[in-house]
Formats: C-alpha cells, structure tokens, sequence
C-alpha cells in the first residue's frame, strides 16, 4: 500500500496521502488496492477521530490512468458485483470515505480529474486552494462517472454540474466551489485541513461519530430521521464522553475523552 497511498496517525487524526506523485496520483489497479486497503484500516480503527485525504506532488489526482486502463491492467474489476455494501470495488474508492465513521476532509490542490473529483466527493468537507484545476473527464473517454460521483454529488448544483459530466470540460476552483463541489478555498489545503481535524478530535469523539451516522441518514424519510436522530442522542446522555464533556466546560477545562 505505501507505494501508492501513506497513512500516518497522530494524536487521533489521520494523515492519508496518495503517493504516486511521478503520475499525478493517477488510479491504476494497485491505487485501487491501496485506497480500499486504507479505507479499510481506517474503518477498523478506533483511536482516529478525523481523517485528512490529500496528494502528494503537484496534484490531488489526474484520474483514470489511461494507459494502465489501455493495457488490461483494470479489465478484471468486477462492476456488477456490490463488494463493499450497496458499492463495488470501484465505487468504495471514493464512496469509502463518506461511509467512514468519522469526519473526512480533503485538501485538494493542482488538478482533480476524472476519478480524482470523485474521492474528493466522498470526503465531508472539501478545502482546495484557488488555482486548483478540476475536471468530470469521464465522457471525453465515451465513458460515464461510475465511481460513486453521481451517489456523492447530490449537494452539488445540478445544472452545472450537468454541463461539467455532458461537455467534460475543465473548470477552476472558484467555479468549483459556487456550484456547491468544493467547500472553501485556502492558499494551505492540507495545513488547513490538518488543522480543522485536530479541532474535530478535540470534541468528543461519540458526538461526533453520531453526528456523522446522521448525516448518512439525511436523504431517508422524515421519519426515519427523526426516530435516528432521538436514538442517537438518548445513547449520547448515557455514555461517559458525554459527562465528560459537560464537567470539562463547567471546569473550563480540556475535556479528556475516551476512543472506543
């Protein structure tokens, strides 16, 4: 996995890179591997709290890579096969992320292509710096987003994000970010986005955690919502995290707050 994606944990944030910087991060079978891999270890973890997700080198991700794609290397992913819940293998690259227990930000910087924009898509808050380039390439190649794009974008402005998948063409950060697909845009993504996570890991980790599994549940019924969101917080006011944090403020304190 370190070939092509880096994990490095400290103090309840996880720092994960993608480390093929010679191909602008681009997917080839073993960045498959390796983002599922990374998504799966951070899934078993119960000492991370927030995850940051960014590129090494000159850019977040190119996409697709073509010529691995050209030469076979991709032909045996299995897209009918649902590997990893309601997605397969493909899909879990950047779906992953959105169904992680905890908090995922993006620090996107130099292009975001293709397959790029949509792991940037899974993660909860998306920072990238102004001269970020982006692009749905998918159609340019007679092929569709299949990544988990259309599952994720759901916030994102639907006419233009219509035109962007029809025509593939480039757009910029700040276009980006007025149609609702980027968050904010800062000169450091990644220190930016370091910095909000250790924020996050300062809260208590079951709210957060619970905040997160609402979310998910944000596009059910409203009764379903609304039995989740009772559910949740009754389970929050039993647990000690809870207790914590209310003595914490009281003492104005630094709460300290148990993983697991």
């Amino acid at each position: 996995m370190q070939d092509r994606v880096t994990i490095a944990v400290d103090d309840g944030v996880a720092d994960v890179r993608l480390s093929r910087r010679e191909k602008l991060n681009a997917i080839d079978g073993r960045m498959f591997d390796a983002l599922v891999e990374a998504i799966d270890t951070l899934a078993a973890r119960t000492d991370v709290r927030a995850v940051v997700l960014s590129g090494e080198g000159d850019g977040f991700c190119s996409g697709l890579d073509m010529a691995a794609m050209a030469g076979g290397e991709l032909a045996g992913l299995d897209l009918s096969a649902r590997s990893h819940g309601p997605a397969n293998r493909v899909q879990q690259v950047a779906w992953g992320w959105r169904t992680l227990p905890v908090p995922v930000i993006a620090g996107v910087h130099g292009v975001a292509f293709g397959g790029g924009t949509q792991i940037m898509a899974g993660a909860d808050i998306r920072l990238a710096h102004p001269a970020t380039r982006f692009a749905i390439r998918e159609v340019h190649w007679g092929i569709v987003p299949d990544m988990g794009g259309f599952a994720l974008w759901g916030g994102v402005r639907q006419d233009v994000l219509r035109e962007w998948v029809y025509t593939a063409r480039e757009f910029d950060a700040a276009e980006a970010q007025a149609a609702g697909l980027v968050t904010r845009l800062v000169e450091d993504p990644r220190g930016e986005a370091l910095a909000l996570a250790r924020n996050i890991a300062g809260r208590s980790p079951d709210a957060v955690r619970s905040a997160k599994r609402l979310f998910g549940t944000m596009g059910s019924a409203s009764e379903v919502m609304l039995a989740t969101e009772s559910a949740e917080q009754v389970a929050l006011m039993r647990g000690e995290n809870h207790r914590e944090a209310v003595q914490a403020n009281m003492a104005r304190r630094r709460p300290e707050f148990r993983d697991g």
